[in-house]
Order: structure tokens, then sequence, then C-alpha cells
């Protein structure tokens, strides 16, 4: 995967889902070059739930790079709002027929709530395609 160029006068900012992060912990090309570009725009954000899928799912070989990458984003905390708008997507959905996990409508409403689009390959996780950053697939990679 390589993420597509985007316009300098975008500075859209970007919610990195957890998939993402571990790309790039892993030294996934698409996920590193995508987080530099971020990482130079200062447009890199990260839900603190994100943080704690980084730590529940983390060896400890891994704890260093783990906190540097965590350390260059922006951690986005919960808010009552956010809880509050995640509840409603989470039954909105339901009622629709597809049950979403908790995380994922807490982190697509802090991305609602914030202006943010959501860096993920989970594109499943997030019914609203409006909201997702456009990745692209290099076959190769």
């Amino acid at each position: 995967m390589r993420c597509e160029k985007r316009t300098a006068d975008a500075m859209q900012t970007v919610l990195v889902d957890t998939d993402i992060a571990i790309d790039y912990l892993r030294g996934i090309g698409y996920a590193r070059d995508l987080m530099f570009e971020l990482w130079d725009a200062n447009t890199a954000y990260l839900s603190i739930l994100s943080v704690y899928e980084l730590y529940a799912g983390m060896r400890e070989e891994e704890v260093e790079d783990t906190e540097y990458f965590i350390d260059a984003c922006i951690i986005e905390d919960l808010t009552i709002d956010i809880t509050k708008k995640g509840g409603e997507t989470y039954r909105l959905n339901r009622k629709k027929g597809t049950t979403l996990t908790s995380i994922d409508c807490l982190v697509y409403s802090t991305a609602v709530i914030r202006g943010h689009k959501i860096a993920t390959r989970n594109k499943n996780h997030y019914p609203d395609k409006k909201i997702i950053l456009s990745l692209q697939t290099n076959p190769g990679e």
C-alpha cells in the first residue's frame, strides 16, 4: 500500500486507526510514508483508545518504539460529546443490522466531532465511507 498524494493546502487532520499504527511499527512502507507525511504537517492524531489497543497487544521488545510512536501523535481524549455520539452511532447501526465494536464507534465519533479523516485499512469498521482517508493498495508491498 501507499498513500495517495494530497495537496498541501488541504491540511486535513487524520485520526490514525490502530491497524495503521501497527503497520507503521512493523515497518510497512505505506504506513511509514503516511505517518512521516502526517507528522511533517502536524496532522497526525491518535485516539486514546488506540493507545489502549496498542498497549494491549504490545510485546516487551516493542515498548520503546510504541511509546515513540504514541508520543509523536496528538492524542485525542474522550469527551462526553464523543461518548454520546459513539453510543448513538452504535444504536443507529445496530438498528440497520450492522453491529460495530464500541471502540470503532468511539473512534468514528471522535473523528466526526473533531473534523478528522480516519486512516484505516479496516474500511468495513466504519460504515460512513466519507470519513475514511483514501489509501491506495500497492500489490507489490
